[in-house]
């Protein structure tokens, strides 16, 4: 039998346990003394439990469970979008428990691309996330993506040493993160933003007018629903919350097809502009069958895809008018950008603008429902 080194203290039993198991303690060994065999025992087991283990059967087992289980919704399908890179994205689909014949996602398996799926964790080399990062520049993708490719495989390994599956250095610590080009934070000027105005339909108008007037992002705008909404002069008590006049309370959005709570810092009682109150008028005749309906709608009676209307209203607005960085993003800094340069007399000259333009659009553009 090999020395433990304890050479002062009685030898442990041998003779129940299996090999597998931790060691004994004897009567006799001090109890710090004891518990480093302890976690000696427990770690060389652990070891060898996994040193066969691939990144692929870690994310599953251990990461995927842990770490990403516990995040909010926007962070697991990061997650999961950004593995595609680094697993192939059918594995990705299957860990994540999505059905991949149904599945719409784009991402297909390349041939050549450097995937770690098959690489044992106890192999990963900072080469491996090296290939990973120079794959995804060479294929044209922004730098954005190859730092969050990096990030999201030092989460994998950083959970690995954690719980002490992983010895050794974080393999991605020594692949520095691409640098980034920061794209210019563009905003509209006025005139600009009633041109943009003047040229969209429902939803995205109602959409940008909203980010315009409340600061609320897209998620929020998309996630808006009649209950949160009082258009009265007297306060209303809706779900046990009272809701102050001609206000609307932030509560919740819209997220890649989930609807869930906004976080606490989040939630906010936003007073309705004038220009506002004439659209959730307008919107509450035509739309509006129950309190749990969404102020914005699609045809088929869902709530707005934000990426959608970005990709197929937005794009081509902004192409048409030489914006080709337009946003949802930029209604919001146009916002601030207008309130610093006209203050309080921001929305009046916006309503001014828009009256005309509302009041004015054919109502067949917004899909109808009975009144409530």
């Amino acid at each position: 039998m090999q020395s433990t080194g304890l050479r002062n203290y009685p030898k442990p039993y041998w003779g129940g346990p299996a090999e597998h198991e931790p060691w004994p303690i004897s009567e006799g060994v001090p109890r710090a003394v004891g518990e480093q065999v302890l976690l000696e025992s427990e770690r060389v087991g652990k070891e060898s439990l996994f040193d066969q283990m691939t990144i692929a059967e870690f994310v599953r087992a251990k990461f995927l469970p842990e770490h990403v289980s516990t995040k909010r919704t926007s962070g697991r399908r990061h997650y999961q979008a950004i593995l595609k890179h680094v697993l192939p994205p059918e594995e990705v689909d299957n860990i994540f428990g999505v059905d991949a014949v149904g599945s719409r996602a784009k991402l297909k398996v390349l041939a050549n691309w450097p995937y770690m799926n098959n690489v044992r964790l106890v192999d990963a080399h900072p080469d491996h996330v090296q290939r990973l990062v120079s794959a995804a520049l060479e294929s044209g993708y922004s730098t954005q993506t190859a730092k969050h490719i990096r990030n999201v495989v030092s989460a994998i390994f950083t959970h690995a040493i954690k719980g002490r599956y992983f010895a050794g250095e974080n393999p991605a610590l020594p692949v520095t993160p691409p640098g980034m080009t920061r794209r210019v934070a563009h905003a509209l000027t006025f005139e600009q933003t009633v041109r943009v105005l003047q040229v969209m339909r429902y939803p995205e108008m109602e959409m940008a007018l909203l980010a315009l007037l409340t600061g609320m992002n897209v998620a929020e705008i998309c996630g808006l629903q009649w209950k949160h909404v009082n258009l009265s002069n007297h306060s209303v008590n809706r779900g046990g919350e009272l809701i102050p006049p001609l206000t609307v309370i932030v509560r919740n959005q819209w997220y890649r097809g989930e609807l869930s709570n906004v976080p606490s810092a989040r939630r906010k009682n936003i007073p309705i502009p004038h220009l506002l109150q004439s659209m959730f008028l307008r919107l509450s005749r035509l739309t509006i069958t129950g309190w749990n309906d969404f102020v914005l709608i699609s045809r088929g009676g869902r709530p707005i895809n934000q990426i959608n209307v970005a990709a197929r209203r937005l794009k081509s607005i902004g192409d048409a008018l030489e914006m080709p960085w337009l946003s949802w993003q930029v209604f919001r800094r146009t916002r601030v950008s207008l309130i610093q340069e006209f203050g309080a007399q921001f929305q009046q000259k916006l309503a001014t603008a828009m009256t005309m333009r509302l009041d004015s659009r054919p109502i067949s553009v917004i899909p109808k429902g009975p009144r409530l």
